[in-house]
């Protein structure tokens, strides 16, 4: 017995200690190598950076993952569809609603059953997502200013973000993990007086955004330190497959809720914020902070559009009832599909393998966008300085339950 427990022991270390790349034999005359992480606050997670320099520069930029081993494929292909999505709540639980949003696409379009989604169903799933679009930017804005030395932004931001997980709680019972959009539909209608209180809020958000873009991006300290750091071109950031504001940072409109036009987004008004190199270069840190920034104009559009057309021709009736569409049993035809959504970081994507027989799916891969916008920091640190690699892990807001999952 004792063997077997010093057996496993030894393995789970094994896991969770990746071996470095480099060793002292691979160095150039004055070059050495620093460990960054997992517990340095600006990981932001367990993340452990593998970093050789040569003095204050960098050489090279190793990300070593393996510390969270939630291993949540292997679980979704043990479960019944419908029992997945707490799960995917905990891939990036910053934006839970909008992976839900994802997931549940996927499965109904297997199901043939996407079309018969009533409207209102469809106006509330986008709501919610929106909010929490909101909160997650909310989020990655002021940590990000914390990261470069301003705290004022983040304790701003933090206490607009209570007042939508607050609202998301209202809706769902949660804080942060909702498994509150189904399969078919919703866990429950929006709660009577919601839409008043939600739109209250949009009036109260739109002058604080303004005062938080002044605050944080429009700093002339912030600018300095973001300004032609980190810079990402259009045709790498392609190549790598990065996606969401950190590819519209680097000039390309290519948002998903435009591209494929999925749920209710094609019927809604909204523009595709891109970098432009306004306070340094094309595609650099400030860049892509200030695409998130216009991001969350865009969502509160998109959130106010929802409310009316809640409040309208898809208001609540006695009879309406979100779980109607839900299927009794979810066992999909044999196929493989992938579904996609533009979550706040970029894009993500689920994809199924059903073998016809059975209602747990045969397989489940997902695409996480932090797992591969993080594959770019090698790219946006080499030849920079110790302190712009801060700046360039914030900048690209990740998720480590995105990226070890």
């Amino acid at each position: 017995m004792a063997n077997q427990i010093q057996y496993i022991f030894d393995n789970e270390n094994l896991n969770r200690s990746e071996p470095a790349k480099f060793s002292s034999d691979d160095l150039q005359r004055d070059e050495m190598i620093i460990n960054i992480g997992p517990q340095h606050p600006s990981t932001h997670g367990v993340l452990r950076l593998e970093v050789v320099t040569k003095g204050e520069q960098i050489v090279e930029v190793v990300p070593h993952l393996g510390y969270l081993h939630r291993c949540f494929e292997k679980h979704a292909e043990n479960l019944p569809y419908n029992q997945v999505l707490p799960f995917v709540d905990r891939m990036d639980y910053l934006a839970a609603m909008n992976s839900e949003h994802a997931y549940v696409m996927g499965v109904e379009r297997m199901l043939g059953i996407e079309n018969d989604i009533p409207a209102r169903v469809e106006y509330i799933r986008v709501l919610v997502a929106e909010l929490n679009r909101l909160a997650s930017h909310f989020l990655a804005l002021g940590s990000y200013g914390m990261d470069l030395g301003a705290v004022t932004g983040f304790f701003w931001m933090m206490r607009d973000r209570e007042h939508i997980l607050r609202l998301l709680e209202w809706v769902s019972g949660a804080r942060m993990l909702y498994n509150y959009i189904w399969v078919g539909g919703l866990f429950y209608d929006l709660p009577v007086g919601f839409e008043e209180r939600c739109m209250e809020f949009v009036q109260y958000l739109k002058p604080k955004i303004k005062e938080l873009e002044e605050l944080v991006i429009q700093n002339q300290i912030f600018i300095q330190r973001t300004a032609k750091v980190g810079v990402l071109s259009a045709d790498l950031a392609i190549n790598y497959g990065i996606t969401g504001p950190m590819l519209r940072g680097s000039g390309l409109a290519y948002d998903l809720r435009k591209v494929d036009g999925y749920s209710v987004y094609s019927e809604l008004e909204f523009d595709v914020p891109v970098g432009k190199g306004e306070m340094g270069e094309l595609g650099d840190c400030w860049d892509r902070t200030w695409v998130r920034v216009k991001e969350c104009y865009e969502s509160i559009k998109i959130i106010e559009q929802c409310l009316n057309r809640l409040k309208g021709e898809h208001q609540r009736t006695k009879s309406f009832d979100p779980r109607a569409a839900v299927p009794k049993k979810i066992r999909p035809k044999a196929q493989d599909l992938y579904i996609r959504a533009e979550n706040p970081k970029g894009e993500t994507g689920f994809y199924f393998r059903a073998d016809g027989k059975s209602d747990v799916p045969f397989r489940c891969k997902a695409r996480g966008a932090s797992f591969v916008n993080l594959s770019i920091i090698n790219e946006l640190s080499k030849g920079g300085l110790i302190a712009d690699l801060i700046a360039v892990i914030g900048s690209i807001d990740i998720v480590l339950g995105e990226v070890d999952r």
